[in-house]
C-alpha cells in the first residue's frame, strides 16, 4: 500500500465510500500509536498526546488546526494541561475515510517538532 505521506486530503462527500476492514488493517501499520475506537456507532481515529505543559500542548493544538485548514479536514481536539487528545473521522461517512489517515500520520508528523 502506498505510504500515507506526503499525501493530500481528497476532497469527501456523503457518497464516498469508508474504508474497508482491509483497508483499515493494512493502513493502521503506518500509523502504530493510533486507536481505533467506536463512538456514537461510527468508527474513529483516536491518538493522546503527551507535552511537558499546557503551553506546548496549545502551540501543538493550533498547528494541528492549522493544517487541517490546510487540507480541508477537521478533527476533534481535546486540549489540557500537557495533553492533546486528536480524533479523526469523517462526519460526510459518519466513519473512517483515507483521509483521516492521512491526517493522522500529519498528525504525527507534526509532534515529531515537539519531541525532545
Amino acid at each position: 500500500m502506498e505510504a500515507l505521506l506526503p499525501q493530500t486530503c481528497v476532497p469527501c462527500s456523503g457518497d464516498s465510500p469508508p474504508v474497508t476492514e482491509a483497508e483499515i488493517a493494512e493502513l493502521e501499520h503506518q500509523i502504530p500509536d493510533w486507536k481505533t475506537i467506536e463512538e456514537n456507532g461510527e468508527l474513529r481515529l483516536q491518538r493522546v498526546y503527551k507535552f511537558p505543559n499546557f503551553q506546548t500542548a496549545l502551540v501543538f493544538t493550533q498547528r494541528v488546526g492549522e493544517e487541517a485548514d490546510k487540507q480541508g479536514h477537521h478533527p476533534a481536539l481535546l486540549t489540557e494541561w500537557g495533553k492533546v487528545t486528536v480524533t479523526w473521522w469523517t462526519h460526510a461517512i459518519q466513519g473512517l475515510h483515507r483521509n483521516d489517515f492521512i491526517m493522522a500520520a500529519k498528525t504525527d508528523a507534526i509532534a515529531t517538532q515537539f519531541a525532545k
